[in-house]
């Protein structure tokens, strides 16, 4: 027995064996240690039985042995049924991580030919970056930059040879694979600079890898894990299925849409419509929505006719300006700020205060709990209320609305200016405020009138006394 663990650490130790390898035979081969031992002791015994002394036992030493092999055999067999890529791939470590496994090498290579008019461009890869650029030329070039992990350089070189990208032609289609699993199980990625005729649609297929699309008049298609998404100047609609990644979207003249998981989402300048339907994990970033925004996750559903500002929305918090309505927006356990909202609302919350400013009057509804609700309405403006705080007190900037405080409710109603849409407001554990004016006005104190100076007392001059400027 210690002379084949011996040979099997001697062959690791000179190259001829990979760790890799010899820990595999041991994850699977290491009872038959046991089952060598059990022969070697059967044998002994049946030799002291035939010379007439008494057998020895294991011992308390093999004993201890014969736990730590069971222990280490079983945790070794575990060990090599988890799938270690895919373990590799969520904790999102890079190449260099994974040294120990052998060195990084190098490869340069380049590959083009004709690209038709009215041929779109389908691109799969499972690693690597992909960057997406326009060309004048009437067809496809693609610039390789390759890394493989390889304990030698002739193991590098082999692998090199057999995952060399391909292109294959087909009815209005040309397929780019990166073909980065022709080298088996071995680590290979391949980034990928293409530049193709600026009309062409394209989708891209990626697995682990930063994807780059820019000046595209054409529409553009992307399914990808653990990179970074970037898509600008697209003159038509973009959709994205995304996990573990993040993205940033602008200039886009067509509608964009957003599933999956993603990390952070900027998106700006869309004259389209923007969908974003998944779990959305570290904030939201959207400005100037030229048509209906709609985000929907497990914690919010909203949905903005337009919005030509801003909109920052995390797991905390939702703030907004200069949005169109109809506005709809159900949420919990946020704090919500929109300011310059024209038209409708109709807006659910609870566990945060809600702020609305109101910049063209429209029918407004908000539900709420567990937080206080503050609506600014312009001071001119003519509408109705029915305002109940249920738990708190209801406040006004209006005289002609009626309201009262009791121990356990405050409400508020009447019509302001002779009536005209009409404002619900029910809160649960909070106050209602309506205000006059705007957030910003209402925020920032009015700076005290200014008071003039004393004059200082006439005094006559004479031709030689200065005067003040």
């Amino acid at each position: 027995m210690l002379i084949l663990v011996g040979i099997g650490l001697l062959l690791a130790n000179m190259g001829v064996l990979k760790w890799v390898t010899l820990g595999m035979w041991f994850a699977r081969y290491w009872p038959v240690l046991m089952i060598l031992w059990g022969v070697i002791k059967l044998m002994e015994y049946r030799q002291a039985q035939s010379q007439g002394y008494q057998p020895r036992g294991i011992g308390a030493g093999g004993v201890l042995l014969l736990i730590a092999l069971v222990v280490f055999g079983l945790s070794a067999t575990q060990a090599s049924r988890v799938n270690w890529g895919a373990v590799r791939e969520n904790i999102d470590l890079g190449d260099d991580d994974f040294e120990w496994f052998g060195h990084s090498y190098s490869y340069d290579d380049q590959i083009e030919q004709a690209f038709p008019a009215d041929t779109k461009l389908q691109i799969v890869t499972e690693r690597g970056a992909v960057n997406v650029n326009a060309a004048d030329e009437g067809k496809i070039r693609v610039v390789v930059r390759k890394r493989i992990v390889a304990e030698n350089q002739s193991d590098a070189d082999k692998w090199n040879t057999g995952t060399r990208p391909q292109l294959t032609s087909g009815e209005h289609i040309i397929t780019l694979n990166a073909n980065t699993q022709g080298a088996g199980d071995h680590r290979v990625s391949t980034d990928m600079d293409v530049y193709i005729p600026k009309n062409a649609s394209v989708t891209i297929t990626s697995r682990r890898g930063d994807v780059s699309v820019m000046a595209r008049k054409g529409d553009v298609d992307i399914t990808t894990q653990h990179g970074a998404v970037s898509l600008t100047d697209i003159d038509g609609k973009a959709t994205l299925n995304m996990q573990h990644s993040s993205v940033r979207v602008a200039q886009v003249s067509g509608d964009v849409s957003i599933d999956g998981r993603v990390d952070e989402t900027s998106i700006e300048d869309v004259k389209g419509a923007v969908t974003l339907n998944g779990e959305f994990m570290e904030g939201v970033k959207l400005g100037r929505i030229g048509k209906t925004v709609r985000f929907k996750s497990s914690r919010t559903d909203m949905e903005l006719a337009s919005l030509d500002g801003d909109l920052d929305l995390d797991s905390g918090d939702l703030r907004a300006t200069e949005i169109t309505g109809p506005v709809r927006l159900t949420t919990r356990s946020k704090d919500i700020r929109l300011s310059g909202v024209n038209g409708d609302v109709r807006l659910q919350d609870e566990n945060g205060a809600v702020e609305i400013e109101m910049k063209k009057m429209g029918s407004v509804q908000v539900d709420n709990r567990k937080g206080d609700v503050q609506l600014y309405i312009p001071e001119n403006t003519a509408f109705q209320l029915d305002a109940r705080a249920r738990g708190g007190e209801v406040e006004s900037d209006f005289d002609e609305l009626k309201v009262q405080n009791g121990d356990d409710a405050g409400t508020a109603s009447g019509m302001v200016r002779g009536g005209g849409p009409r404002v619900v407001v029910n809160n649960e554990h909070g106050t209602i405020g309506i205000r006059k004016g705007s957030v910003v006005s209402m925020a920032t104190p009015p700076a005290p009138p200014a008071t003039k100076a004393p004059k200082a007392p006439k005094t006559e001059k004479t031709p030689l006394e200065p005067t003040d400027n």
